[in-house]
């Protein structure tokens, strides 16, 4: 059995040094030594490529939404004209701070029940944490990406439309992940209920949520409110949902989905959501040897020392009765908010790895482009793009996301790039694997084979107002070259990419530049660090949430950019508290209402946060939403 109870080191410290351990060892050429050769200081902080036409929209600007079309086309328009958090504003880290123009409220911090009466509150109560089967019922942990889903009503004045609410809808939540010390008050577990436990405070929770005038937003109840945990039957679909690489000895039937991370919605109504380090959750209780694909997903006997394959067999890389159940993670897994009787389906071919968000763009026929980031340093960029319009392949009882073609990402030198497709009917990948459902299960292994370029840390993804894609790449302590777009080595500010496809999202060419250099902030009063969650309305204002040491004092943050202007200027529009992680954002149809995650207060401990709790130095901090409002009533980040 592997000793890992006798570790110095705690879940949290193993967590982030493991998930950030580069398990790329192809050798393709950097993106760093790519873009040295091929962009100057001025076009690296200006950005230098055009954008597309307007005719392809992002999910949200296609959608017939309050203020659709204010400001498109407009660029000398000022977006962005609220009083920004300063920098010496920041002065309590216990709680938030945010602009003056804004105000915000307090939403399902973890333990909060998916229906009023499922279950009790866990109010923080240092002493006692929920019971596994409380926590089937409750918010869990490590609040992330989100979506809300507004629900229609019928205005007769108008021919009977229906009209997409901003007052009432379902919002569904990932939890990306909750440490031992947070979830269970103690370093490991010590028996299957407490793994329970763990599983459970994962996943994803579908709540109804309505607002109030008196009393705000508040969760009320849904037949199709749920929790979706790490214990959840889940369906597969696609291209390698009948491989052998998918079934176990056992013959135990798939369940669940962890570490949550970042989302995105469908242009037909569903959640998007993605597992990222999946394989931190996995162990070996006998003497284990990774396999070449097992060390490329960053397998070992270790994990990040959540101990579950202790008690519970399927996490344990070391039982041959389970030898694939570490395969049936690393997907992106589509949930219907609208019905709790649809079980998740794990759509296999948008490929396996560390899916950390994605984005769908509509081309003008209707066939849609799914971006995706790999998050792990020197790992890649990918892209889906299905075969038929999306609405066509509904209509034939067809999902658009089962069949498609699947690409990575080359960057070229003076600003091009390639979309590498990933297909059997490739020599070079089929002298590696026996079919394409194996291929797409070890999709970063194919990736290596086609020399993608490595990146550092392809997180969310966003589509601009003009079809443009930004890519954040949060940073990369590993970087060994410096140059004129990178000139800090490690790069340990990170970086937000721009690319644009040619054929309206459905070109395998891509034009691309460096839409800003987080190091290029420092210095200035809109400093932000390690960018990652992005998020891009239909104006053109960008949103970025940082994940990472900010500098000035500065705890995680969220910042607004006016995209239409040629220069970015990154206004500060909250701050978050200690310790803590600014992401997940999404809004409501009117778009004057936003919803924001506090992920990981404190890091679960209570000395220096016991947010939303009021300080006390006791009190468990929780996870939670914000619900953002200007005090105006104005649109979101203007």
């Amino acid at each position: 059995m592997s000793d890992i109870k006798n570790t110095t080191k705690d879940n949290a410290q193993l967590h982030d040094e493991i998930e950030n351990t580069p398990s790329n060892k192809s050798g393709n050429r950097s993106f760093a030594s790519i873009i040295k050769n091929s962009l100057s200081r001025r076009t690296v902080l200006q950005g230098g490529v055009a954008t597309a036409a307007t005719a392809f929209l992002a999910p949200t600007a296609s959608a017939s939404w309050g203020d659709k079309g204010r400001g498109r086309g407009r660029g000398r328009r000022k977006l962005v004209k609220f009083d920004p958090v300063k920098i010496e504003d920041v002065v309590d880290t216990t709680m938030p701070t945010i602009s003056d123009d804004y105000q915000y409220q307090v939403l399902i911090p973890w333990g909060t029940p998916i229906e009023p009466g499922a279950t009790a509150e866990y109010s923080g109560d240092p002493m006692k944490r929920p019971t596994s089967a409380e926590a089937a019922l409750q918010t869990g942990l490590g609040h992330d990406g989100m979506w809300f889903f507004p629900i229609s009503w019928r205005n007769g004045r108008y021919g009977h439309r229906d009209i997409e609410s901003s007052t009432k809808g379902m919002l569904c939540v990932n939890h990306e992940f909750g440490t031992n010390s947070h979830a269970l008050g103690k370093d490991m577990p010590e028996s299957l209920e407490d793994v329970r436990l763990s599983q459970n405070v994962h996943g994803v929770s579908v709540l109804k949520i309505k607002y109030n005038y008196i009393r705000g937003w508040k969760v009320v109840k849904s037949k199709n409110s749920r929790r979706i945990t790490a214990n959840t039957p889940v369906n597969f679909s696609g291209p390698a949902a009948a491989s052998e690489l998918l079934q176990n000895p056992n013959g135990n039937i798939p369940l669940g989905t962890v570490n949550n991370c970042g989302s995105g919605p469908t242009p037909w109504g569903t959640y998007l959501t993605c597992e990222e380090n999946f394989n931190g959750y996995f162990g070996a209780n006998n003497e284990f040897t990774p396999t070449e694909e097992q060390d490329r997903y960053g397998l070992n006997a270790l994990g990040f020392g959540y101990g579950w394959h202790l008690f519970d067999k399927r996490f344990d890389l070391s039982d041959e009765d389970y030898a694939n159940e570490q395969h049936r993670f690393g997907w992106i897994v589509e949930i219907d908010p609208y019905d709790a009787t649809k079980p998740p389906v794990k759509r296999t071919a948008l490929g396996r790895f560390k899916h950390e968000a994605i984005a769908i763009a509509e081309s003008s026929n209707g066939r849609i482009a799914a971006y995706m980031g790999d998050d792990q340093r020197f790992d890649y960029c990918y892209k889906y793009v299905s075969d038929q319009p999306w609405e066509q392949a509904i209509a034939e009882g067809k999902s658009p996301l089962d069949e498609g073609k699947l690409y990575v990402a080359r960057f070229d030198e003076g600003g091009t790039g390639e979309w590498l497709e990933l297909t059997i009917n490739n020599p070079l990948l089929a002298a590696r694997f026996d079919s394409q459902a194996e291929l797409l299960i070890f999709a970063r292994l194919a990736s290596d084979i086609l020399g993608a370029t490595p990146m550092d840390r392809p997180e969310w993804t966003t589509i601009g107002k003009n079809g443009e894609v930004f890519w954040t790449c949060t940073n990369n302590s590993n970087r060994t070259e410096t140059n004129v777009a990178n000139p800090e080595a490690p790069n340990s500010d990170g970086h937000i990419i721009r690319t644009t496809d040619s054929d309206g999202h459905l070109g395998t060419t891509f034009t691309w530049d460096i839409y800003l250099l987080a190091s290029s902030t420092r210095g200035t009063e809109g400093v932000f660090t390690d960018p990652d969650l992005a998020y891009a309305d239909e104006d053109g204002r960008l949103f970025i949430g940082t994940d990472g040491g900010q500098p000035d004092g500065l705890q995680d943050q969220l910042v607004v950019i006016d995209t239409t202007k040629e220069n970015p200027e990154p206004k500060r529009l909250l701050v978050g508290v200690s310790s803590d992680e600014i992401t997940g954002f999404t809004m409501t149809p009117d778009r004057r209402t936003a919803f924001v995650n506090i992920q990981h207060p404190g890091n679960g401990s209570p000395s220096s946060t016991n947010f939303p709790a009021d300080f006390d130095g006791q009190t468990i901090p929780r996870d939670c939403t914000l619900v953002i409002t200007r005090k105006n009533g104005g649109i979101i980040g203007s």
